[in-house]
């Protein structure tokens, strides 16, 4: 029988940061599939199918010329589009001669590509991350290449309880664990809010609103989570004085619209993780925030600092995934906490088989 796949193939998916994307051939594997990238003259950028029609060797080891790559086998020159423009040694071109070309979009930083069907490729469904080139926001990111299940890396986000246990140094605090919260769903998204009010922040928070408003006392801090199907995590956290608004009317059951952040620091960490095999993935990640926009060391610092704390989710995650390998019989058991996670698994599941063929149900006659 053959197994489900566990990621559904029509989507976008971040294939790369843009500025990694140039006049050279960049060579990816995304949701199983091997594609080679790179911008054309015009500023645009393709992607291919990263093996020859004729031999399939990597068009990857090839070289790029102009807006076409030279195979590095046997010279068979392909343009942007996938159609083989020269074959050494004959003027005849086999009408077959192509290779797949993957819709693209340059969108919020990011390259995406649709490794599904090209018809259902509506640019309209890249997820949002607006805050990555929004003007009224400053920051910065990178790429993590992680061996373990994209799903798990979503499940870590979904549940920040767990900074109390893996980030004690930085984000994480006793209040995260303990602090109740809300978790909703619609059609393609979920969400799980968390209020903790007059706290102490733990040092990273402490740290910012201290450099960013002169204050040190106790604070409110938020997080708020944002899932949508299938791989894209916003995270809407920050800090501001006790009791000056941040945390909205009616405390956890409160609407985030309501919530005055004037006194405090506000920040989205912005995540889209991309299947790369069943066991690993492309985990795109972005700290953004709306003060002291012009402060590109502080960009840079906050950049490194978010690295050194992803540094401990990736070796968790990736320990869990070795542990999953190793008891293939064994299943997740669920608490409260985990009520997002298990959300967006509904959501990813039901894109998944949204993908599956349909099974033709013969009926069964009786015989006299």
């Amino acid at each position: 029988m053959r197994n489900t796949p566990s990621f559904p193939l029509n989507a976008w998916y971040a294939a790369a940061y843009d500025v990694e994307v140039v006049q050279q051939l960049l060579s990816r594997t995304i949701c199983k599939q091997k594609v080679v990238m790179f911008r054309k003259t015009d500023g645009s950028v393709a992607v291919l199918e990263d093996a020859c029609w004729h031999r399939l060797l990597p068009l990857s080891l090839g070289r790029l010329q102009g807006d076409e790559v030279t195979c590095g086998y046997h010279g068979l020159v392909f343009n942007a589009q996938g159609r083989c423009t020269h074959m050494p040694s004959q003027e005849t071109i086999n009408p077959t001669a192509c290779v797949r070309s993957y819709p693209v979009v340059e969108k919020h930083r990011f390259v995406w590509i649709w490794p599904g069907d090209p018809a259902k490729a509506d640019p309209a469904l890249v997820p949002d991350m607006h805050w990555n080139d929004d003007p009224a926001w400053a920051g910065d990111g990178k790429l993590i290449t992680v061996q373990c299940d994209y799903r798990l890396v979503i499940d870590n986000l979904m549940d920040l309880t767990h900074e109390t246990f893996v980030h004690g140094s930085s984000i994480g605090q006793q209040a995260v664990a303990e602090a109740p919260f809300v978790a909703t769903h619609g059609d393609r998204s979920a969400t799980v809010t968390r209020w903790m009010s007059g706290i102490d922040a733990p040092p990273f928070w402490a740290g910012q609103i201290r450099q960013a408003r002169g204050y040190q006392g106790p604070v409110d801090r938020w997080q708020i989570i944002r899932f949508e199907a299938p791989c894209t995590v916003s995270i809407d956290v920050g800090v501001a004085e006790a009791g000056t608004g941040a945390v909205p009317p009616g405390g956890n059951m409160g609407d985030a619209r309501l919530s005055d952040r004037s006194r405090g620091v506000n920040g989205m960490v912005l995540n889209t993780i991309t299947p790369e095999t069943d066991g690993s993935c492309h985990y795109f990640w972005a700290f953004a925030r709306n003060y002291r926009l012009g402060e590109q060391g502080l960009t840079h610092q906050l950049r490194e600092g978010v690295a050194k704390i992803f540094r401990e989710d990736e070796l968790i995650l990736e320990a869990q995934q070795r542990a999953m390998v190793e008891r293939p019989e064994r299943t997740f058991y669920n608490l409260n906490i985990d009520a997002g996670a298990v959300w967006a698994r509904r959501l990813i599941d039901g894109l998944v088989a949204r993908e599956q063929p349909k099974r033709t149900v013969v009926p069964i006659r009786a015989t006299a």
